[in-house]
């Protein structure tokens, strides 16, 4: 049973959770996925517990109901291990590449050796920077991005990448998923709008169909 601590900064809560919103939203968040946002991610090395609780990670299968990992998880022993984890650099600069290996480890060791998490991403959503690190056998390897400046993640079957606009009040970078085909995974928001622009056209042509129609000596 964890403390509860606040998060370092307004802007990590809401990149998060739409990086979740949106997997949800296309139908790419199985039931039995764990999607985490500061939540407490623990190991036991040397007979010392060792909590981190990264900004956002996801676990691809956990074999347990959800209320047996309410307040943290533990790989291997009720699931899978994070396929990535994402830390968003904060005021509190350098953490998230700490290589630190004694007690208690840093982020980036904690990451790469002890749970071997296949994709380390740090995002700084001032500037927009975006790393990928990917786990080979040598430790992570820092990746390039392709033309669109995205990332393959295989294990999620998706591009990641970052995208600026506006959302709840903030204009800046936000990380967006992209799948196999280049098309967005949209939000919440963006998916009423969407909806709102498709029933406008359908009325706007339905109405130009009508004038034909008048137009002709036919009344609709």
């Amino acid at each position: 049973i964890l403390d509860d601590e606040p998060v370092d900064n307004v802007n990590q809560p809401p990149i998060a959770a739409v990086l979740t919103e949106s997997l949800e939203l296309a139908g790419r968040l199985p039931s039995t996925a764990l999607a985490t946002t500061n939540y407490g991610i623990c190991a036991t090395v040397n007979d010392k517990v060792i909590v981190k609780a990264p900004d956002w990670a996801y676990v691809p299968h956990i074999n347990v109901a959800r209320e047996k990992v309410k307040r943290s998880y533990t790989p291997n022993l009720p699931g899978d291990i994070p396929v990535v984890v994402m830390e968003f650099l904060s005021d509190a600069e350098g953490t998230e590449y700490s290589s630190k290996r004694t007690h208690p480890p840093g982020k980036w060791f904690y990451s790469e050796q002890i749970l071997q998490v296949p994709n380390y991403i740090i995002f700084e959503p001032e500037s927009g920077s975006l790393e990928v690190h990917r786990l080979d056998e040598s430790g992570y390897d820092l990746r390039t991005s392709d033309e669109n400046n995205r990332y393959w993640l295989d294990e999620m079957q998706l591009f990641i990448g970052n995208w600026h606009g506006r959302r709840e009040n903030r204009e800046g970078y936000w990380l967006r998923w992209w799948d196999e085909a280049g098309n967005l995974l949209l939000w919440g928001t963006e998916l009423v709008e969407q909806e709102r622009e498709a029933k406008e056209t359908a009325l706007k042509r339905l109405e130009e169909l009508e004038q034909k129609l008048r137009d002709a000596g036919i009344e609709p």
